[in-house]
């Protein structure tokens, strides 16, 4: 089990109102959650178009949050330095969508945002194991991204599992982070697998209120019965 701290959930705005995303993160603030993760998509990597650094940096002016922000976007590089002057905390860039992706780390990091990667289903974990020590966190896509409220792929579970026994073999303090079907029921064996930040949307803010929300994820990755 992973002891390095206390499960973090990071709810996805993507499930959230986007008319009123101000007073989206001002309720999230109130519940007692500390970070909030951005779906940026571009209609390129993935089919749908959600958000761009502009709504991000005029919600960093209203929001203490942490600012996990995830480019589903093509050649992300090229963004790296407007999203960070936008508010971003932590830019996750997909493997899958940067050829230079070392570069594109060290680029996060110079910019003064956290550095973290994505990796879809299918993509291997070896893909980033020469960079697991410039890492802030790595993100298992436990869905194939674009689209909200799709089910949990169950080879996820193994992925991070085995990407746990990476960080720890090379001494990295690099994060796991889960995205996709994340719910109740699933926390605690994901948890226990290694991952340290959770990323819910539908099953989140679908179930208010959401401080409560907040209590039964924290309780069900104690390993207490919350039900689904």
């Amino acid at each position: 089990m992973n002891t390095r701290q206390d499960m973090i959930l990071s709810p996805s705005l993507l499930s959230s109102d986007f008319s009123r995303l101000a007073d989206e993160l001002a309720a999230l603030e109130a519940a007692g959650l500390k970070w909030v993760h951005w779906d940026v998509m571009d209609g390129a990597f993935v089919p749908n178009i959600t958000f761009g650094a502009p709504v991000i940096k005029a919600c960093r002016k209203k929001s203490g949050l942490f600012f996990d922000v995830h480019l589903m976007i093509d050649n992300p590089g090229r963004y790296v330095g407007e999203f960070a002057r936008a508010g971003a905390d932590l830019i996750c860039v997909h493997a899958e969508a940067e050829t230079h992706l070392e570069r594109t780390v060290s680029l996060i990091r110079t910019c003064g945002a956290k550095a973290a990667v994505a990796l879809n289903p299918h993509t291997p974990l070896d893909v980033v194991e020469y960079l697991l020590p410039q890492l802030d966190m790595v993100l298992v896509m436990s869905v194939n991204p674009g689209f909200g409220g799709q089910s949990f792929i169950p080879f996820s579970t193994d992925k991070v599992r085995r990407l746990k026994s990476m960080i720890d073999a090379c001494g990295s303090a690099a994060l796991i982070q889960v995205d996709g079907g994340v719910s109740l029921a699933n926390t605690r064996e994901l948890v226990q697998a290694g991952a340290d930040v959770l990323v819910s949307g539908s099953a989140f803010f679908g179930a208010p209120p959401l401080d409560e929300r907040l209590r039964l994820f924290q309780a069900a990755a104690r390993g207490e019965d919350v039900g689904s």
